[in-house]
């Protein structure tokens, strides 16, 4: 016991208090000093293994890139100097940290996107940040559990599903459109369409995954605002690199405000998804103890079909997995759809030619039957406006590019091959404005997509929902909203460029945004002509 005290005595002197902080700074150095080490060999590595792909200008060896990539307009014309010098791919190092492999011609992007999903991994760089709000959801996982999640959800994009979501997109765009003549009519005839597509899309995507109806484009929704302040979040994250660390971004103010909508948001799904169980298994003990033929039910939405899909062992999704894939197809669908809708419109404002063949060919479509909604059968009788929102997606896509790691070396033309492990970054709009695969890449011509011209383009040329295995399984659900929507705004209004009150330039000089999705600098602003055809019925809602 005196021992004992003898020693604590020592340990708690000055002289020992000091001894056992330079014992633990210097374990501390050391351990720096290794993962440094380590760090700077396998940059050294990865610099070898790229050396194959042309490297554009860097500050040092060790910083590489950083700072280079920016999310401004400037950013996009970087790209298109990129793809203007090297053609296909460059390689890009973000200091000693991320490794990459930027590539924009469809002979370098198929091999990668049509790789085997076993052997695709969805990176850090984007995917990491994202994963406190979606978890291991389709978006993110990888390997058996990704190949599981992505049968079990199939069935929910059917085109039978599909169908009964139309009625819910005339429903959202009629509130969204009432809201614009209202405004119109007091005298606000120039609107930014982010803010109420944004809104509209969001309204849409609650009525088809959880059958709720918001309310939100007449009012606030706690849980709409928790979902758009977590965009910008996230956005806001990826710009700093030392917010990509966890344990340095959640003691920021920036980490507990990501927590608290985080929270907000979570809560919200979690309680949709237990109380729709609940009702569901209710319904199967009121079915068996009748023993009667079902009586029919009101049309299942996204939740109800993630909840009854089973697997081949008769094992369905649990609670948090279904909450997972819920998030995500509220994440993935609202702004995605909202930016590829506003451009769509955009293109359409500047170029009134294609404008009104597109009005005119909806109001044939619409006048055969004497009505003023939009219906399933309809979307394949849209083929020139099809062919306009295929050019908006070519020339706007929302998304601008879409990362993939490997877990095994993949060759590409011409020897080149990108190690296991590096970062591929497939540039979407790369791809797109690639002067080697498209005639005046920066030019809205429709007429691309005309189906004659269909054969003579390179199979991976256009790419606004990626392709190959873990391409988008929702677009033909993001199309038929679009076609929706577009075709009814025709219907209703004339659009023209408009001019941001704030900054009083026309949107025909807009400053394309890069964020999550592509946005405009100051908002995206048109002039509303609302037109009142005779033989057209007022719209009614749902």
């Amino acid at each position: 016991m005196a021992l004992l005290q003898s020693v604590l005595c020592q340990v708690l002197s000055w002289k020992g208090i000091c001894l056992v902080l330079n014992v633990v700074a210097t374990g501390l150095v050391a351990v720096a000093a290794v993962w440094t080490l380590k760090l700077l060999v396998r940059h050294a590595w990865y610099t070898h293994k790229l050396s194959c792909f042309n490297k554009p200008p860097t500050h040092s060896w060790l910083v590489g890139h950083l700072g280079q990539m920016q999310s401004t307009e400037e950013g996009l014309l970087q790209v298109d100097d990129l793809v203007q010098k090297y053609k296909h791919s460059c390689c890009w190092f973000l200091g000693p940290f991320y490794h990459l492999v930027r590539l924009f011609h469809p002979e370098y992007v198929r091999p990668l996107l049509m790789a085997p999903a076993s052997i695709t991994v969805k990176d850090e760089l984007i995917y990491d940040h994202l994963r406190p709000w979606l978890g291991q959801s389709l978006l993110i996982s990888n390997g058996e559990e990704w190949s599981r999640r992505r049968r079990l959800l199939t069935p929910a994009f059917h085109f039978d599903i599909l169908k009964n979501y139309v009625a819910k997109f005339n429903s959202s765009a009629n509130t969204m459109h009432d809201k614009w003549c209202r405004l119109v009519a007091e005298g606000q005839t120039t609107l930014e369409m982010f803010d109420h597509i944004t809104l509209m899309t969001l309204d849409s995507l609650l009525k088809c995954a959880f059958s709720y109806n918001s309310n939100c484009q007449e009012s606030t929704s706690e849980y709409v605002s928790a979902i758009v302040k977590l965009s910008d979040l996230i956005i806001d994250r990826r710009q700093n690199i030392l917010h990509h660390w966890d344990w340095f971004y959640w003691k920021t103010e920036q980490g507990k405000q990501f927590k608290q909508a985080l929270s907000i948001v979570h809560r919200f799904t979690r309680e949709v998804v237990q109380k729709r169980r609940a009702l569901i298994n209710q319904q199967r003990e009121t079915e068996a103890q009748s023993n009667r033929t079902k009586t029919p039910q009101r049309k299942k939405d996204f939740v109800d079909i993630i909840l009854l899909s089973e697997d081949e062992d008769g094992q369905g999704l649990s609670d948090e997995e279904i909450q997972a894939e819920a998030n995500t197809f509220m994440f993935a669908g609202h702004d995605t759809t909202a930016s590829a809708i506003c451009w769509t419109l955009y293109n359409l404002a500047r170029h009134s030619h294609y404008q009104e063949k597109c009005r005119q060919e909806v109001m044939d479509v619409t006048q055969e039957q004497d009505g003023h909604e939009i219906e399933w059968e309809d979307l394949s009788n849209l083929p020139f406006t099809t062919m306009c929102i295929r050019e908006s997606l070519r020339l706007h896509s929302p998304v601008q590019a879409v990362t993939r790691r490997y877990t095994q070396d993949m060759a590409l033309p011409e020897g080149r091959t990108v190690p296991q492990g590096a970062i591929c970054l497939v540039s979407i709009y790369g791809t797109h404005h690639n002067p080697a695969v498209w005639t005046d890449p920066h030019e809205f011509n429709p007429l691309r997509f005309d189906p004659t011209n269909a054969q003579s383009r390179a199979s991976h040329a256009f790419i606004p929902f990626s392709s190959g295995p873990r391409n988008c399984i929702g677009q033909k659900f993001a199309l038929a909203e679009l076609r929706v929507v577009v075709a009814l705004t025709l219907l209703r209004f004339r659009l023209t460029p408009g001019t941001n009150p704030e900054l009083g330039s026309s949107s025909g000089g807009v400053r394309r945004l890069p964020q999550l999705v592509l946005r405009a600098e100051g908002g995206l602003w048109l002039q509303l002509e609302p037109l009142n055809p005779p033989n057209v019925k007022e719209p009614l809602d749902e």
